[in-house]
């Protein structure tokens, strides 16, 4: 009776071992990324599109694009089915739609309306109602300096970020200068500091970028906007009341940056350009500013735009621009068909999470070996009061 008694014992002690090592294996097995985990990549199909711009819309979980000649803004889903959202045919033929920035408390979308040469100098921000289904709000001209001649040197409205007013910040990169469009439409120009023209020109700037001035911006929640100059590198911050400028200080300048974004959780700003991702912190408000990790990307997708996605993954657009802009466009036979969204991923920032997950991993170890010595104990008192 007593053998039997102690067999069974054994047993629960057997089975207390047992269960919990199965169930660690499996926490761990979770926890672990697995080597065959790959970046998300997508590719969507639509002939002649060449999308400059893209952003992401939260509440319908799916990607927004422009085009470059077409009038036409397009939902991009997580797995590339495109789908055409807004057909704007009041726009001027042919205008090209650049930035793109969704106002999630009015739910709008934003968008950097332009022509290109050889039409006639055009430069306005679109708003668009996302309830309705892509109804247009308003179509706001936006003005040029006085006495400036559009027919000698035309404006280029090309991105735009938006505050939790609903006012709009609309970069001009051919004159250094920042727009601001409140929520009704009303259009005026916000910033033209001194500063935007006071750095010189990289000496190694690409051809193509050597006149684009002010181009990606990014609205903070502090009363300020962050905005990168393509052929400085330069980086600004900008008073969102009185439009005055400051240069923030960085370890490195972002030739021919283009598009730029934030990340809310921790406050990375991402900035892409034809030939890499940087992403940037800041500890004092982005007086000073610090780029730790630059990212190579495809050369031949000419990426033009980066955006924060669900689950803070952050996405770049190959959208071949340049070889749409040397000539081919949607109605041309054998424009090409497809394009790519794709996820890039940090490995300085992964090799952070690794260095967390180990530690957790540690804790749960710990907690394990005293689990079991406690029960090993009470499996002991057990036997003893049996026998």
């Amino acid at each position: 009776m007593k053998a039997n008694m102690s067999s069974s014992s054994s047993t629960r002690y057997r089975s207390f071992f047992v269960f919990p090592i199965l169930f660690a294996v499996l926490f761990l097995g979770l926890l672990i990324p697995s080597s065959a985990d790959n970046r998300h990549v997508i590719n969507f199909r639509s002939p002649g599109l060449y999308p400059e711009g893209l952003t992401w819309d939260p509440r319908d979980q799916h990607f927004l694009v422009g085009s470059l000649h077409s009038r036409t803004i397009h939902s991009v889903s997580d797995a590339g089915v495109i789908e055409t959202l807004i057909s704007d045919l009041d726009l001027p033929e042919n205008s090209t739609i650049l930035g793109l920035a969704v106002d999630s408390t009015n739910r709008r979308l934003l968008a950097c309306i332009q022509s290109l040469p050889p039409l006639p100098p055009f430069s306005a921000l679109a708003s668009y109602d996302l309830r309705s289904g892509g109804r247009r709000v308003f179509l706001s001209p936006l003005p040029s300096l006085p006495g400036d001649d559009e027919d000698i040197a035309r404006d280029v409205a090309n991105d735009v970020a938006v505050d939790f007013k609903g006012n709009a910040y609309v970069t001009n990169s051919a004159k250094n200068f920042i727009w601001k469009v409140d929520r009704d439409g009303a259009a005026s120009i916000f910033s033209k500091s001194p500063l935007f023209n006071s750095q010189p020109v990289a000496a190694d700037a690409d051809a193509s970028f050597r006149d684009c001035g002010l181009n990606g911006i990014v609205y903070i929640s502090k009363g300020y906007l962050l905005v990168v100059q393509s052929n400085t590198g330069k980086v600004f911050k900008v008073d969102e009341d009185s439009g005055n400028a400051r240069l923030v200080l960085l370890n490195g300048d972002l030739i021919a940056a283009d598009g730029m974004t934030r990340r809310r959780r921790d406050g990375t700003v991402m900035v892409v350009s034809q030939k890499k991702l940087w992403l940037l912190k800041s500890q004092d408000s982005w007086s000073e500013g610090v780029v730790y990790d630059e990212i190579d990307l495809d050369i031949e997708g000419f990426p033009t735009a980066v955006t924060v996605a669900g689950r803070d993954r952050i996405y770049v657009l190959y959208g071949r621009v340049m070889e749409g802009i040397m000539g081919s466009s949607y109605k041309e036979e054998g424009a090409r068909e497809w394009f790519g969204i794709e996820e890039v991923w940090s490995e300085k920032e992964g090799g952070e999470d690794k260095i967390w997950l180990y530690v957790l991993i540690g804790f749960g170890f710990a907690y394990f070996c005293f689990w079991r010595f406690q029960m090993k104990k009470l499996i002991t008192n057990m036997d003893k009061k049996i026998t």
